[in-house]
């Protein structure tokens, strides 16, 4: 399994969080973010986000405060043989190249 890369944008307490597979836990698990869903055909970023009544939040429409930035790179394509004929079929989510940037949560 690959960590993802983590970058910490300002000093002070950091949220927890915890990687499995392509899965994120933040805050003893009160958000799971899977990052393989969010992956499209470009590179995807999820704001993570406490609301006014303090949950985490994933975007910014109803956060008051930056927890942390999820940035997923585009899916990847391979050419596989299928049948006789060459396709394009997805590369698997290289956890190693996703970025989690954290903001203080004090």
């Amino acid at each position: 399994m690959n960590d993802v890369k983590v970058i910490e944008k300002n000093e002070g307490k950091k949220i927890e969080f915890e990687q499995q597979g392509t899965k994120l836990y933040f805050g003893d698990d009160e958000l799971m973010l899977n990052a393989a869903k969010y992956q499209k055909e470009w590179p995807v970023s999820v704001d993570i986000c406490r609301d006014k009544s303090g949950n985490l939040t994933i975007g910014a429409e109803n956060g008051i405060k930056y927890v942390a930035q999820v940035d997923i790179p585009e899916i990847e394509y391979e050419e596989v043989e299928e049948e006789g004929d060459i396709v394009l079929a997805p590369v698997p989510l290289d956890m190693s190249e996703v970025t989690v940037t954290l903001w203080s949560v004090e």
